[in-house]
């Protein structure tokens, strides 16, 4: 199958490699109509992780089942299905305890740019919807699998409540994915950090009532000034950095609590800070498929529309300009038809 390949920092490929095969009772086959890029990717894309020259890339998917195991029932050849990321048999305690992101069982998508991907505990983690999927559909769909649930895991992380001021630290598609969630779980004020005026756009679309345009201090004198010196009730960190960190501490009101999400680089937590005014953090890998059947929900009944954080579709041969535009901010998210 060709699929996306990563050999060393900013050298992207679409390379032929094997196609993915059942190796247990429990995988299954997708055929990939959508996929895209992530942020996350751009970390050993700029070479800030290790890279294993010509490993597969890309974690987020949907498509047709191909291929089923034998221990996989719900499933079957022809299924329209969204591909969590994060794979889970979804019956281990940690998946009945709503953290299917630590599921005893845990697996990950390797090979979401690409044609074909396998899923190793299908039965747990697919979701399938009924019927003919409108072509329309498809990068809103294609959202679920990862950055709309990981921006909801932000929201809810960090306490967003009805009624309550939140505060969104980063603009890419986490970051407006998480202006949708504190909208829809009730935020009276959003305010959303970010520096792009296509960004700060739609995240003014998405529900944000501000926009700071400001970092570091200047930033959080910002919010601060918005929120009457008090502070944001919830804050979500959608980023990853230090400085990303320090800022969603830096503007969170006393009593509150930060929901991370962005997966750390460099990061020490102001941890004196966090005592003296008593403010939380939680958060961390999303279990999306705790949140699936909900946003699949919303998507479908025309609540919410996360798939407008793709703003340039490209097919898959052209994954490296793919990854050059999102690295230069040329693209907030890059989706990709094989």
């Amino acid at each position: 199958m060709r699929a996306t390949t990563i050999h060393a920092p900013r050298d992207i490929r679409l390379s032929t490699v094997p196609d993915p095969t059942i190796t247990a009772p429990t995988d299954a086959i997708v055929r990939v109509l959508a996929a895209c890029i992530c942020g996350s990717d751009l970390w050993p894309y700029r070479g800030e992780n290790p890279i294993d020259e010509g490993v597969t890339i890309g974690h987020e998917a949907v498509g047709v089942v191909e291929e089923v195991g034998a221990e996989v029932t719900s499933f079957r050849a022809g299924d329209f299905v969204i591909v969590p990321f994060d794979h889970c048999d979804n019956t281990c305690p940690h998946c009945l305890a709503g953290v299917q992101s630590a599921c005893d069982h845990l697996g990950f998508t390797t090979s979401g740019q690409a044609e074909l991907t396998r899923v190793n505990q299908a039965e747990g983690s697919l979701v399938k919807t009924e019927g003919t999927i409108d072509d329309a559909l498809l990068p809103s769909l294609l959202a679920l699998s990862d950055v709309m649930a990981t921006g909801w895991h932000a929201a809810v992380a960090a306490g967003v409540r009805q009624g309550g001021t939140a505060v969104v630290v980063g603009d890419g598609a986490v970051g407006l994915c998480g202006v949708i969630a504190a909208h829809e779980l009730g935020a009276e004020r959003i305010i959303a950090m970010s520096r792009h005026a296509d960004r700060q756009a739609l995240a003014r679309e998405f529900g944000a009532t501000e926009v700071v345009a400001e970092r570091d201090d200047a930033g959080v004198a910002a919010v601060l000034e918005l929120t009457g010196g008090v502070g944001a009730d919830a804050v979500l960190e959608c980023v990853g950095t230090d400085q990303a960190i320090r800022t969603a501490f830096e503007v969170a009101r006393p009593g509150s609590t930060v929901g991370f999400v962005g997966v750390p680089h460099g990061v020490e937590l102001p941890v004196r800070h966090m005592f003296r005014r008593n403010i939380g953090l939680a958060g961390g890998m999303a279990p999306v498929r705790r949140y699936l059947p909900d946003l699949l929900d919303r998507v479908l009944d025309g609540r919410i529309d996360p798939g407008r954080v793709f703003d340039l579709t490209l097919p898959l041969d052209e994954v490296a300009e793919g990854y050059r535009a999102m690295d230069e901010r040329r693209a907030i998210k890059v989706l990709l038809r094989p």
